[in-house]
């Protein structure tokens, strides 16, 4: 194996990939990193201006991405989504389901109501499954499928005011898996990469020195997580290196454990 094999093992050229919640933090670094391997990405976002920007700074970098703006609480928004990707460039080969909501440790289970539970689960299992359903068929006449969900450290943790956003995590993890029956058939793989605790806006909003002292000590590489960490792992799985791995999940946590408590 030379330096060109390497190579092609994370050349996306030629494919077309979806990312969900790409307007910023996680989302927008899987975006980033699968157009510098030369997928053309569609960048999905509630926020068609974040969307917008983030497809901006790909193409300013010599990348090749498109905006579109996507509700996964709609399932005429993810049908048009998959559409658009179509219609512009032809196929979809990958997806990266990373919009998400949820967790924060503010889940009291006495003071939470069943629409909330119902919103979480829509968003983080209902609207995944429906796009890898949605995805599917494109990416078994095209030759080339990877899918990649977003899942977190929280679907195997356990501490309090987290049940929700976690179990429904889990139920991610679980899915993956036996999707990976269904799909395998089509050529098409399924994964999963669970983000630790990552430097993003949403950590930021609940980090204090305290607790990220307190993650750090059990956590043996000794630093938070980066956005490039987690959009690294999710590049594996979605390029030719990993065309042997599917109904993985991936935990990307410096191997440690960071919860909230």
């Amino acid at each position: 194996m030379n330096n060109s094999d390497i190579n092609a093992l994370f050349d996306l050229s030629g494919k077309v990939a979806i990312v969900t919640g790409a307007g910023d933090g996680i989302g927008k670094g899987c975006a980033k990193i699968l157009a510098l391997a030369g997928a053309s990405v569609v960048v999905s976002d509630l926020s068609i201006d974040k969307a917008n920007a983030v497809a901006k700074e790909i193409k300013e970098a010599g990348g090749t991405a498109a905006a579109v703006s996507c509700n996964v609480l709609d399932f005429e928004d993810l049908k048009k989504t998959v559409d658009f990707a179509v219609d512009t460039y032809g196929s979809v080969n990958i997806l990266v389901n990373n919009a998400g909501i949820g967790g924060g440790g503010k889940e009291n289970p006495f003071n939470i109501d069943n629409e909330y539970v119902e919103r979480i689960y829509r968003v983080n299992v209902y609207a995944p499954l429906q796009l890898c359903k949605l995805t599917a068929p494109e990416m078994q006449k095209s030759g080339y499928g990877s899918i990649v969900n977003i899942t977190s450290m929280s679907s195997v943790n356990k501490e309090a005011n987290m049940s929700i956003y976690s179990s429904s995590k889990a139920a991610l993890n679980h899915l993956s898996a036996n999707l990976a029956y269904d799909l395998g058939k089509m050529g098409i793989r399924i994964n999963c990469v669970g983000p630790g605790a990552t430097r993003t806006a949403s950590l930021a909003s609940v980090l204090t020195p305290e607790l990220q002292a307190k993650m750090l000590s059990h956590t043996p590489v000794k630093r938070l997580g980066e956005v490039s960490d987690i959009a690294q792992a999710v590049l594996f799985f979605a390029s030719p290196a990993s065309s042997w791995v599917s109904g993985q999940v991936l935990f990307v946590n410096g191997g440690g454990t960071q919860t909230l408590s």
